[in-house]
Parts: structure tokens; sequence; C-alpha cells
């Protein structure tokens, strides 16, 4: 056992987040913590980290167990490359070769007496054995070959502070990973991985010989990499053996039992009321009181406090409520992209790509990052011209676009409410009536947007977009901050949308489910497949081996 939650109770202002949590976590498990935003997902894996205490209970981590978790992001002089970052991974192996490089230096030099050279000898061996034995000649390939799985070789020599967020994002969960701890802590792994990428670390993580706890909402992701599921409910924890498929199953089995057994448990407390109330009736016809009727009716009585009542299950939690209404249609022809190239800062981004998108269809763009997906959504609408070749748009088009950074800065300062209204010319009452149903409650709607998470930027914008008359939607990463439940409502409401959808993701099970139509952005090249994320996978897979 790596460590041990017993009873952990935990309080974020005035609000319990959860109380008498208990679990496990074995050697070489690998954990998915699963539930909606705000549930507590991240602060369980703070308190394993030792970030956060428990306000009760406690938590057991086994003597000298390594854990790694990756919450903020270290700060590094000017100068110190990504490599140098990625080095310190390897600190103790580095301990050890700096030891053994001296002792290398002394046993060169003349004079050296044979009793001293023999007990150098005997200690350099021992050091030499422990850090072969530690994987000190494979620190250079281990690196190559996490560097090459997250696509960050090309910034090895790159100076850190100067990365992007994203990018930072990724050369520090490759020092992590590099690190090998035996208790390994993950919060959204897959947010700022390409599709490449994130298949990469599915795998590396299938063979981490430690344990895995990983916060996501990407469920193909916790479908292939998980063995066990921590769902976090209203305050409470479930734990289920098996991956998300199976969860999702075995939830819905449970939930419906302990809904039948509430049922049935209320049926007979109403029964038992029933009966205690005609004894009592009985009882007082009687001339004089029958007292042993009362009798009975106060053993019944009591037995029925003595029952443990059931919890109503919450079979149907709030969700938002989404659904994009088509007022009037484009024309056939929606996106006309004919031999288009792009270069910036001479870094040729794509080169003679051709894009032709037609009413209804639901079209999926997907590439590594830094390929130019986000560059074709900002030429369809208008942002940013081509360096050649034409981008033309259909006729009568409504455009409502979601990019990943969803609100411009200067709303930052401003109120969800102020924000919605600025796009949906509505009352007050009206404004926040829709928002409720986006789950802006009461005086939520007057939160800055700079205190919202990610997860509520989302909806406040998808609130935006279901209110205005659009026709074509162009979703640039939709579900990232989403938690399942959302995406689940989000899924279904493009699925009933009946204009033109074209959408970058690196979400697999959402471009399996919604969009049938893949164009693969790789070696500055567009290619179209018809098909969802995993037909098109397949097939490319088939052309390169024909090839």
């Amino acid at each position: 056992m790596i460590c041990a939650v017993n009873k952990v109770k935990k309080i974020l202002g005035s609000n319990v987040i959860f109380e008498a949590v208990s679990f496990e976590i074995k050697d070489r498990q690998r954990i998915g913590i699963v539930g909606r935003n705000g549930s507590g997902k991240t602060t369980i894996l703070k308190m394993l980290a030792g970030v956060e205490q428990a306000d009760e209970g406690e938590i057991f981590i086994k003597k000298g167990a390594g854990i790694g978790y990756l919450e903020q992001i270290p700060f590094y002089e000017e100068g110190v490359t990504v490599r140098d970052v990625l080095m310190e991974a390897f600190l103790e192996l580095q301990k050890i070769e700096e030891e053994m490089k001296k002792l290398e230096s002394l046993m060169a030099e003349n004079g050296t007496t044979h009793d001293q050279m023999t007990k150098w000898l005997d200690t350099y061996g021992k050091l030499q054995e422990k850090f072969a034995s530690s994987g000190g000649y494979e620190m250079e390939s281990e690196l190559m070959k996490v560097a090459a799985g997250l696509n960050i070789i090309s910034l090895l020599d790159h100076d850190f502070c100067k990365l992007s967020g994203g990018e930072i994002t990724k050369v520090c969960l490759g020092r992590l990973l590099l690190s090998m701890p035996d208790l390994l802590l993950l919060d959204e792994p897959t947010n700022h991985l390409d599709i490449q990428a994130v298949e990469w670390l599915e795998t590396f993580l299938r063979e981490y010989r430690g344990a895995v706890a990983v916060v996501s909402h990407d469920r193909y992701f916790l479908d292939l990499v998980v063995t066990h599921i921590i769902d976090i409910e209203d305050g409470e924890i479930t734990v289920y053996l098996g991956n998300y498929s199976y969860f999702t199953e075995e939830k819905e089995k449970r939930l419906l039992a302990e809904f039948e057994a509430y049922k049935e448990q209320q049926n007979k407390i109403k029964k038992l009321k029933q009966a205690i109330k005609r004894l009592k009736e009985w009882a007082n016809r009687a001339n004089p009181p029958n007292e042993g009727l009362h009798r009975r009716a106060r053993n019944m009585e009591r037995a029925l406090e003595r029952m443990e009542k059931l919890k109503r299950p919450n079979i149907d939690p709030q969700k938002i409520q989404l659904s994009f209404e088509l007022r009037e249609r484009s024309g056939t022809d929606v996106i006309m992209l004919e031999g288009v190239g792009k270069a910036y800062d001479n870094r040729v981004l794509f080169e003679d790509v051709s894009l032709h998108v037609r009413f209804r269809e639901r079209v999926a763009i997907v590439g590594e990052n830094g390929s130019g997906k986000s560059t074709l959504f900002r030429m369809i609408t208008g942002e940013v011209n081509p360096d050649r070749g034409t981008v033309k748009v259909g006729s009568n088009l409504r455009i409502g676009y979601v990019t990943q950074h969803l609100m411009d800065a200067r709303d930052r300062q401003r109120t969800v409410l102020e924000v919605f209204r600025d796009q949906v010319p509505v009352t007050e009452g009206e404004a926040r009536s829709i928002l409720a149903r986006f789950l802006f409650y009461g005086f939520s709607v007057f939160k800055k947007v700079e205190q919202l998470s990610g997860g509520e930027r989302m909806r406040l914008r998808l609130a935006q977009l279901m209110h205005q008359d659009i026709n074509l939607l162009l979703l640039d990463e939709p579900t990232n901050h989403l938690d399942i439940e959302s995406r689940e409502v989000l899924e279904e409401a493009l699925e009933q949308f009946s204009g033109t959808i074209v959408c970058i993701s690196h979400d697999r099970y959402f471009l399996n489910r919604c969009f049938p139509v893949t164009y693969w952005l790789d070696n500055r090249s567009l290619t179209r497949y018809e098909g969802n994320y995993d037909e098109a996978k397949n097939k490319r897979i088939s052309n390169i081996k024909e090839n």
C-alpha cells in the first residue's frame, strides 16, 4: 500500500467539500478521480501531495515513498534551458556521477599509495553499481524518450523562461514523469497535449512501475489508462474496480438498485404510519380507551424511529440546459479554402491546403499543437489573411466562434451578467433566468469574469451562443475545462443542432461521437477522411503501411 486516506474531512471557506472520506492506493494501481467541477478532485490530490492539510481524519503515506505532483510552475533564471529543467529529475544520479568523476580525477593523479588507491577503487565500484542499477547510463535515452513523446525535442535548447504557458506545462510534466515517483499525481494532464502526445502518455502510464492517481475529464484516456475509479458526488466517495466505461454502467446499476430500495422503504414507512394511525383511532374509540392498542402503536413508532432511513439517490442531478436553435439556414457551400498557404516568422504552417465544408456537415480538424489548426479558423472568420490561395465563405452565414481563450481581456473586470447581456440583448430578469439554466444562480451572476474557472467561462460562452442567431459553429477545444456531465450535454446539443459545425479538439470520445468527417493537418498538408477520429486514424495507418 502506498497511501491510505482515513475518514478525512475538508472545509473550504464555509463549505464542507467532503467528510468521512476513506480509500487506499496500492502499488501499480492507476486511479481515475472523477466528479463535477468543484467537487474536490484537485483538493484530494493536494492533500495526498501534502500541499493542503485535512481538517479532520488522517492520511498515511508509506515510509520513504516519493510523491510527485505538478502544482505550480517553478521559477528559473534566464539561461536555464529546457534540457536543464528535465535533467533535474535525475539530481540524485547526477550527484553520484559527480562523485565518480572526482574519484576518477584522484585516481589519475601520480603518487597515490596502494592502500589509498584500493580504498578509492572500492568506493568507486559501489558508486558505479548504484549508478548503473538506478538507471544512470540511461538518463539521456529516457530524457529523449519523454521529450519525443511530449513533442518537446525542438525545445530542449530553448530558454525555459521564454516558453509559452502550454509549453511550460509540458516540460514540467516531462520532468515529473522522468523523476518516477512511487505515487504520481496528475491533474488534467491531457489539457495541454495534442492527441499524439496523449496517446504516448497513455502507453507510458499503463507501463508505469509506480502508482498513479489522475484527475481527468477525458473519458477515452480514462478508459485506456485507469484500473480503478474514485467517484466524488455530494461530498461522498465511491470506489469502482474498473475503467471509466465499467464505472458508468456500474454506477447506473447501483443508482437504480438504490432507488428501488429507497422506494420500497418509503412504501414500508407509509404503511407503518397508516397502521399506527389506525391503531390509535381504534384505541381511542374503545370505552375505556384500549391501552393494549396504544402500546402496540407506541412500539411501532419506536421501530419506525430506530429504522435507518435511506437517503433518496440523486438520479437526476442538475445539468446545464443547452440547445442551439437554427432560425435561418446558410447556403449549401459554407466554407471553401483552395490552395491556401500560411507562414509566420519564416516558419511554414501549411501550404496548398484545401477545405470544403457543406451545409449541416460535422467536420473535425485534428493535428499536432502548433500545426496551424486555429490559424485556419481565424482565416475563416477573416481575422487572418492567407499568404496564398483563396478563402471563401458561403452566403447568409452567421458564425458562432468559441476560442480557447473564451473571453476578451477587456471583459475580465466585468460581471457575468454584463458580459452575457453584451452579446444577448435581453432584460436583466430574462438574462438571470437564462444564466440559471447554465448553473449561474443568485449572486453568482455578479461575479467578475476573472474570478470564473475555465469551466464556468465555457458555460458563459455557450450561454451567449445559444441565444444568438447562428448557423455555423466554429469550436476550438470546446470541451476543455468542462466536466464530464457538461461534455455530455454539449454533445447532445450539437447532435440536435441543424446547422454546420467545424471543430478543433483532442477529446477523442467527443470526436468519435459527434464528427463523421475528419480533416488531418500534418506535414503542412490537410487530408480529408470520411469517418470519425478512430476511423481516420486507422485509414492513415493503412496508407502509411501501403506507401
